[in-house]
C-alpha cells in the first residue's frame, strides 16, 4: 500500500487528479479499448473534480463520466446507479454486469465516511460484498445531512452502493482522506489489521492501492508510521520516479501473449522415476533375523564370579551349602 501525505487537501487534491491523468495518458485509451473510470459523490472528491475538468478544457486529458455535468460526453459512456429505479436489485445486477462488459474498473476513485466505510459500505458490511441495497448508518445520514439542507429527516435511509469485493475487483484503488475528523479510519486501515468494521481496511487485500492524504488526516498515525511512508516517497524521487505507474502486465484486463522463446540445444534432463528397493518398503516378517531364547534366569552371587578359590571362599561364609543348592537349582 502506497501512503502519499500532502500539507494541505488542495495540494492532496491536485496529486490525485495529476495521477489519474497520468495514468489516462499512460493506459492511451481507444473508443474500442476505453480507459473505465470509477468515480464517487460526496464532497472530498470535488477539489480533485475541479482539476480534471481545467485539465480536460486544457486539452490534458479526455472526459470521464462524473465530469457530465462539466464537458461533452456522450451519455452511452455514462453509467450511474438509478436510486428511483422500479427494480433497485435488477438496477445493482445491470450495474455488475456493465462492468464486467467494458473489462473491469482501471481505477476506482474513493472517499470515505468518519467511520471508516468505503462508498456506503458501513461497518460491518460483507467484505465479499456486491453492488447493492445498503441500509445507511445513522452518523452516515446525519453526515449527509448537508446536501439537504441540515434537515435529516430528508436524507434517505437506504442508498445504492458498489460494494467492497467490487471497489478490490478494480485494477487501482485510489483514496483521497482530508481532514483530522477521518485521521481515525485512515489509523485503522494502515496500522491495524482487516476489519469489517472498518472496510477502508480492505485495501490490505488489493495489489495496487493508494491512500492519499492531507497532513490534518494524518493526526492518530504514529510518527513513525508518518515518516516511514514519507522517506519511501523521498527515495522513490531521489531514483527519479515520483509516480510509479503499475505496469500493463499487471493491470491488463486481457491475456499477455507469451514471448516465443528460442529453441537451444541442452543435455535432455530426466524425470525422476520410482524405484523399487527393500530400504523402501517394509521387510516381509518372514525375513526378520531369528533372533535367541533368552536363558531363564538362575539366582547368581558376584562371589561366584570370582575366579580366585581363597577368596571365593572368603567372600562366601558357607561356601558347601551354596554349591550344593546352586548345583541342585540348575539340574
Amino acid at each position: 500500500m502506497r501512503l502519499i501525505i500532502r500539507d494541505n487537501a488542495s495540494k492532496a487534491s491536485a496529486y490525485v487528479a495529476s495521477y489519474i491523468v497520468d495514468r489516462i495518458r499512460a493506459f492511451n485509451p481507444t473508443p474500442e479499448n476505453p480507459f473505465v473510470l470509477g468515480l464517487p459523490t460526496g464532497s472530498t472528491p470535488q477539489g480533485v473534480y475541479k482539476i480534471l475538468v481545467e485539465k480536460y478544457k486544457a486539452g490534458e486529458v479526455t472526459a470521464g463520466p462524473s465530469l457530465l455535468l462539466h464537458v461533452n460526453i456522450h451519455p452511452s459512456n455514462v453509467y450511474m446507479l438509478n436510486g428511483n429505479a422500479p427494480n433497485l436489485e435488477a438496477n445493482c445486477v445491470a450495474y455488475e454486469e456493465a462492468i464486467k462488459r467494458h473489462g473491469g474498473i482501471d481505477l476506482f476513485l474513493a472517499g470515505i465516511g468518519e467511520d471508516g466505510h468505503i462508498a456506503f459500505n458501513e461497518p460491518g458490511s460483507s467484505l465479499a460484498s456486491r453492488t447493492r441495497v445498503k441500509t445507511l448508518a445513522y452518523d452516515t445520514i446525519l453526515a449527509n445531512s448537508r446536501f439537504f439542507d441540515g434537515d435529516i429527516d430528508k436524507v434517505p435511509r437506504m442508498a445504492l452502493t458498489v460494494g467492497v469485493q467490487t471497489v478490490l475487483e478494480a485494477r487501482e484503488v485510489v483514496v483521497i482522506i482530508l481532514g483530522q475528523r477521518k485521521s481515525l479510519a485512515l489509523q485503522r486501515c494502515i496500522e491495524q489489521g482487516v476489519n469489517h468494521m472498518w472496510t477502508l481496511s480492505s485495501l490490505q487485500l488489493h495489489p495496487h492501492p493508494m491512500i492519499v492524504a492531507d497532513e490534518d488526516a494524518t493526526l492518530e498515525l504514529q510518527v513513525k508510521t508518518v515518516k516511514y511512508f514519507k522517506s519511501i516517497e523521498k527515495v522513490a524521487r531521489e531514483a527519479g520516479f515520483e509516480q510509479v505507474l503499475p505496469s500493463k502486465l499487471r493491470t491488463s484486463n486481457g491475456p499477455i501473449p507469451l514471448t516465443k522463446v528460442e529453441e537451444v540445444n541442452a543435455p535432455t534432463i530426466h524425470s525422476p522415476q520410482l524405484t523399487t528397493s527393500r530400504l523402501l518398503r517394509a521387510t516381509p516378517a518372514a525375513e526378520y533375523p531369528i533372533r535367541s531364547v533368552s536363558p531363564d534366569l538362575v539366582p547368581d552371587r558376584m562371589a561366584s564370579r570370582i575366579p580366585e578359590p581363597n577368596m571365593h571362599k572368603r567372600l562366601t561364609p558357607n561356601p558347601e551349602p551354596q554349591a550344593a543348592r546352586q548345583n541342585a537349582i540348575i539340574a
